[in-house]
């Protein structure tokens, strides 16, 4: 007799799989996968070597999350259309939950390296940086808008892109180079938000590549002028245009009790 023709029992057949035989027995209890054969005098059961691709779809879907009515649904209805079908719809699934670990990753990374720079940084140094083109979601705010008014603004564009978390993007504000260099450091027009996972489209606001002076300040928000004034005069002993907007970003949020302690980083591009 062929060996794939010979009965194994239920501890072989779960053993060649990495299961339990407990799952083997609720398999068959709930009409799922029953026994080749039962032992009529003993009750003992015995798969078939031609029931192991069957078992392997079954833990391959409960893998991928698929409920058991689903699969008792499959399983009634078995073939290759219905099959794919059920892949295709699971495989999206998976893509999206990728997509999303690896935007949780980006953010723990940017998470590590604001810390690195807490504990490295000399917030009196400002430096030249390059950093890659970014899309930002952007919404624009004046003197006149109330803190409430920016809140709504920013958890309308977050459910419009989709955002599960508020961890899972980086906020931050803008201000037009021109009127820093025209003496107005107040001139906050846009609040930004990054999304690691956002791809590129249409109406987002482009954060060009490139080389950016990279600056920080603590504390009193009413001495950030006297910072940019700093930061502007470097750029000009460089001989290093700035252009576009100012980028402020909240580093340490997480790891303070006290507004004293805040820092934001500046950034800045520049052209030579």
């Amino acid at each position: 007799m062929s060996e794939k023709h010979k009965l194994l029992t239920i501890g072989q057949f779960a053993a060649m799989h990495g299961i339990n035989k407990k799952t083997l027995m609720w398999y068959d209890e709930i009409g799922l996968l029953p026994p080749a054969f039962i032992h009529p005098e003993n009750g003992y059961r015995f798969y078939s070597y031609h029931q192991s691709p069957i078992l392997e779809t079954i833990l391959l879907l409960r893998e991928l999350d698929v409920s058991i009515p689903e699969i008792q649904n499959f399983m009634k209805n078995r073939s290759a259309e219905s099959l794919k079908y059920l892949l295709e719809e699971k495989l999206a699934d998976l893509d999206r939950k990728i997509a999303h670990l690896q935007a949780v990753r980006t953010t723990l990374c940017t998470h590590r390296q604001n810390m690195t720079t807490l504990l490295t940084m000399d917030l009196s140094e400002i430096s030249l940086v390059e950093k890659e083109e970014r899309s930002l979601i952007t919404v624009d705010i004046s003197r006149d808008i109330s803190f409430e008014e920016e809140v709504e603004l920013i958890t309308t564009q977050t459910e419009k892109h989709h955002l599960g978390r508020l961890h899972d993007a980086s906020y931050g504000s803008m201000i037009p180079v021109s009127s820093l260099q025209n003496g107005v450091f107040d001139d906050y027009c846009r609040l930004f938000i990054e999304i690691p996972f956002l791809k590129k489209k249409t109406g987002l606001h482009t954060q060009p590549g490139g080389t950016y002076l990279r600056a920080f300040h603590k504390g009193d928000w009413e001495l950030i002028p006297k910072r940019y004034q700093e930061i502007l005069a470097y750029a000009n002993q460089r001989h290093l245009t700035p252009y576009g907007y100012s980028y402020e970003m909240g580093i340490n949020e997480n790891v303070i009790d006290r507004m004293g302690d805040y820092i934001v980083q500046i950034e800045i591009p520049v052209c030579k």
